[in-house]
């Protein structure tokens, strides 16, 4: 509904909000009372314009109060508890990425130095993975995105050629790839399956079961499968797959098979709060990760990062070089043109933060989310994220089934939804669905106060539902 819109014919655009003002007759206000203020101007009198480009101007002070006006309606932020996406940054990173507002990014002749800045934050990513940096090894590569769903897609592209040309070359077919992953994977997953055409291959959850079964996932290989699919942060529950247990049983069975790990949540958590845990380009069988600097890469949307082990694993017939805007430059994105500010912002709190900077932040949101867990479980929720630094700093959870509430998680949502947080209920993936559950992202902005107000508030949601007669919270019910 929101990102795909349809346009109304004119009838229903011309129609009235309320049936039958048509036939009542409305004042006009005349040109000459157009004042000095927004509301007393004749454009505060009429509605927004919505269906066809307005044939007069508006001053810019009532252009920008009338979309101000329209836009008090959305939800505040900070209160949305559902998105990873960063709502906080310092003055400096927001006044450095709006003086970039006007710059093209992918003009690399125009502004070098923006350019610059993009192959340095994918250095830094790099290594922060462990990508190999030896003398004798093949240099790892990367590249910026608009977030991790571009560069999964890049990603997913990228082994689906790798794979298509062994086969060629072998003189085998190709039309059948697909790939291997958990039901719980995000969307964009889909998504590039279904647009690429590959057939997925799901591992699915189960009752008490989240993530991917390490020995399933390998079991589904085949001659057709492009790579396997690990997740570094559930969007669902928050853990982290076992990609090392993938790995070691590719290399026991002597399975070519590569892995990907999506590492959108947790890219920029588990290095700084678990670092001894093996995920990353440690593992041989690892040739590509994304991640999303949107999210606890700490910068506003919308930015993403994918880096490949080394050329190997990105076809060089992918990569497509262009010299129209006045130089000689690569490109390997799915869009073109794109701003620059959140490549800055990514490399101002690279610079800012460093690894201490980082590592302070995500061991206070993983306190945090431990604080918030263990109030919850107190209060009879049970408890379905991992705590410790074990998963993302979130906190998934669900009404206790042996207390037989007559409510469920989507009525405590609603009220949740009316002191304004919003804390989404939901049911698990597909062969887990009956399950259903509430999550808290902890986001950098979320402080122990803030989460002490939310308890008072769930607390207060649970005692209002548990006082109304039976029935009268199934209207919220799912």
């Amino acid at each position: 509904m929101v990102h795909l819109t349809t346009v109304p014919n004119d009838d229903v655009a011309q129609a009235p909000l309320v049936e039958g003002l048509q036939n009542i007759k409305f004042e006009e206000p005349k040109e000459d009372e157009v004042t000095a203020s927004v509301y007393g101007s004749r454009f505060a009198s009429e509605g927004l314009p919505g269906h066809a480009l307005p044939d007069g101007e508006m001053p810019r002070d009532v252009a920008y109060r009338m979309i101000k006006d329209h836009l008090t309606l959305d939800g505040n932020p900070v209160l949305n508890l559902a998105s990873f996406v960063t709502t906080y940054m310092e003055e400096e990173a927001e006044k450095l990425m709006a003086e970039a507002l006007p710059k093209n990014f992918i003009d690399y002749e125009e502004y070098p130095q923006t350019a610059d800045i993009q192959n340095k934050c994918v250095n830094m990513i790099a290594r922060l993975y462990n990508a190999p940096t030896d003398a004798n090894e093949d240099n790892a590569m990367g590249t910026s995105t608009v977030g991790s769903s571009e560069a999964i897609m890049l990603a997913t592209l990228a082994m689906k050629r790798r794979w298509q040309n062994k086969r060629k070359a072998a003189g085998k077919d190709i039309s059948n790839p697909n790939i291997v992953m958990n039901s719980a994977v995000q969307v964009c997953w889909e998504k590039a399956a279904r647009y690429f055409e590959i057939e997925e291959k799901y591992v699915y959850c189960t009752d008490d079961r989240y993530v991917i079964d390490p020995a399933e996932a390998v079991g589904m290989i085949d001659e057709n499968t492009i790579g396997i699919c690990t997740i570094l942060g559930s969007t669902y529950t928050g853990q982290y797959e076992d990609t090392k247990a993938v790995n070691d049983l590719l290399i026991k069975k002597g399975i070519d098979c590569p892995i990907h790990v999506d590492a959108a949540s947790g890219g920029f958590v588990a290095p700084f709060v678990v670092p001894e845990m093996e995920w990353d380009f440690r593992l041989e069988k690892v040739v590509s990760i994304n991640v999303s600097g949107h999210k606890y890469g700490l910068v506003y949307p919308g930015v993403g990062w994918v880096v490949w082990r080394s050329p190997e694993f990105l076809p060089k017939e992918l990569v497509f070089n262009i010299n129209y805007l006045g130089a000689d430059q690569a490109s390997f994105t799915l869009n073109f043109s794109k701003g620059a500010s959140q490549v800055l912002g990514q490399y101002y709190q690279f610079i800012r933060l460093g690894r201490s900077g980082y590592r302070s932040i995500m061991l206070n949101l993983t306190r945090t989310a431990d604080y918030l867990a263990a109030c919850l479980q107190q209060m009879g929720f049970v408890i379905m994220s991992e705590g410790g630094g074990k998963g993302l700093p979130l906190v998934a959870f669900r009404l206790n089934p042996a207390k037989k509430h007559h409510f469920d998680e989507f009525a405590v949502a609603h009220q949740l939804r009316e002191r304004g947080w919003v804390v989404p209920a939901y049911t698990m993936a597909p062969n887990a669905n009956k399950l259903k559950l509430l999550r808290v992202v902890v986001r950098e902005d979320f402080s122990r106060s803030r989460c002490d107000s939310l308890i008072q508030d769930i607390k207060q949601a649970v005692e209002t539902l548990a006082k109304m007669k039976d029935g009268t919270a199934e209207q919220y019910m799912e």
